[in-house]
């Protein structure tokens, strides 16, 4: 699908599918009353019969208007006006984009919704946005079906506004679809069974994205991490007979001696729990368990994308976990690369275990801040649902522009404390802690496990077990958190 962005009279253009918004209770735009001008005012004759609905998303499709150059007008409900927000203004161009990319149609489309004003939102970030949410909508998966998926809906979508096509909003153009290329990479991945996207696919993927896009790639393998003395990561790898790999990847586009932001993805491929065995039901699910990973790889094809001038690392520690003979039991004791010992009373809490090792390796960078993502608790969707991600922080500044980069790109973030008090839980008679604590708190004390090993640098940590995929009927990948980690970075960048 391409993007592009143009100034224009909707009631001009020439176009297969025009799109344009207006309130359910009468308020139009200013599209939307050129439009209904140009058609004898007949948008306004079917939003006083009530034919719009009141739901914000509701679309009333239009053949063949007159007055206008289109094959079919779709008018996008954006609610009440006294009801109307980010949210509805979302729910409109999330239709749409359904609308566009499942439709029989092959052809042309114009969408005007970047032009409806928001409080405290520019035209810049609304054509962002629409790109980045059209573009994602296109996403499908049929890599392992027999038979693929039959092309449908536009090829070309022109983001129409009454302002000037600038640089700024070209910039925004190029920033939604570079996101949304990043996200369909980190669902793919995230959809792929365990049998193919093993830690193997990862790095090769990592190596292929470095090829493509001119950054260093390095891949270790089980005796570079022995001699790294990175036991924690190796106790999850003992059970498997997929090899882990520890994937480095150096993006350089800012200054030799800024300080790169480091990026660090769980790559858990599949996860059975170990010898703390899971149950068998969702269990298949497992196979997300490495969306920290994937979010890390997605987010470093946006950087390529883009180009964007600053220095990121990404690092994923990738393995199974995995029953046998050779399986880590709960009970025994390891070694962190940091030289921490720690008690594994659960096999089924391994994230933490990949991820100590993977924050040390980190410290080598002298980073300006790292933050990982994890698919580490499900007790962080008891505490938060399926809405937010948690984040958790040694440094509140840096958690505020995590929470604000969640906040504008609609990918959000809420963050949760990480008191001292919680790191009684993780006390253990035969090493210097365990790797759980106890009932309560769970998404926390795992995320005090991790800080443990992030003093030396500002650090922040993504819990997305309840955000980057779902369940039933849609059973898929989300690609969260990639917009919230671009949002992030192309913001450091602008500072940069």
């Amino acid at each position: 699908m391409q993007f592009t962005i143009k100034t224009g009279s909707p009631e001009k253009h020439k176009t297969g599918i025009l799109v344009i918004g207006a309130h359910s209770d009468g308020k139009l735009g200013q599209a939307a009353i050129a439009v209904d001008q140009a058609c004898g005012g007949l948008i306004a004759r079917l939003i006083a019969r009530g034919e719009l609905d009141h739901k914000a998303g509701a679309l009333l499709n239009l053949h063949d208007p007159e007055g206008i150059h289109c094959e079919r007008l779709i008018i996008a409900s954006l609610g009440k006006e006294a009801d109307f927000g980010e949210k509805a203004w979302r729910d409109a161009v999330g239709a749409v984009a359904k609308s566009l990319t499942t439709g029989p149609v092959r052809q042309a489309a114009a969408v005007t919704l970047a032009d409806i004003e928001l409080p405290g939102r520019d035209t810049a970030w609304a054509v962002q946005q629409a790109t980045r949410i059209i573009a994602d909508a296109g996403y499908g998966y049929d890599a392992t079906k027999s038979k693929k998926i039959e092309s449908k809906g536009v090829s070309e979508v022109t983001l129409l506004t009454i302002n000037k096509a600038l640089t700024e909003l070209k910039t925004a153009v190029a920033q939604g679809k570079a996101i949304a290329d990043g996200m369909a990479l980190t669902r793919e991945l995230a959809n792929l069974p365990a049998n193919v996207c093993t830690p193997s696919y990862l790095a090769e993927t990592a190596q292929l994205l470095g090829t493509q896009y001119k950054f260093k790639v390095e891949i270790l393998d089980r005796k570079d991490a022995e001699k790294l003395g990175m036991g924690s990561f190796l106790s999850v790898a003992r059970g498997s007979h997929e090899p882990p790999r520890f994937i480095v990847m150096h993006y350089k586009g800012g200054k030799p001696k800024d300080k790169p932001v480091v990026l660090v993805g769980k790559g858990i491929t599949f996860d059975t729990g170990g010898i703390s065995l899971k149950p068998g039901a969702e269990m298949d699910e497992m196979k997300y368990d490495m969306c920290g990973a994937a979010s890390v790889l997605g987010t470093f094809k946006t950087l390529g994308e883009l180009g964007l001038p600053l220095n990121v690392v990404g690092i994923i520690p990738a393995t199974e976990n995995m029953p046998g003979g050779g399986a880590t039991k709960p009970g025994d004791v390891v070694t962190s690369m940091s030289g921490q010992t720690i008690e594994i009373l659960n096999t089924d809490a391994e994230g933490r275990l990949v991820l100590c090792d993977a924050l040390t390796y980190a410290e080598r960078f002298d980073p300006a801040c790292v933050v990982d993502i994890a698919t580490l608790t499900g007790a962080i969707i008891i505490a938060l649902g399926k809405i937010p991600s948690g984040l958790m922080a040694n440094d509140d500044e840096l958690a505020r522009e995590l929470v604000d980069c969640g906040t504008r790109s609609g990918d959000r973030a809420w963050q949760m404390p990480l008191w001292e008090e919680y790191q009684e839980g993780l006390k253990s008679n035969f090493a210097d802690m365990a790797n759980i604590g106890g009932r309560f708190g769970g998404s926390i004390t795992a995320a005090c496990f991790l800080a443990r090993y992030t003093k030396a640098y500002k650090w922040a940590h993504l819990d997305i077990a309840g955000t980057s995929w779902v369940s039933g009927d849609a059973k898929g990948a989300t690609g969260r958190p990639v917009p919230l980690l671009c949002e992030f970075l192309i913001g450091r960048s602008k500072a940069n």
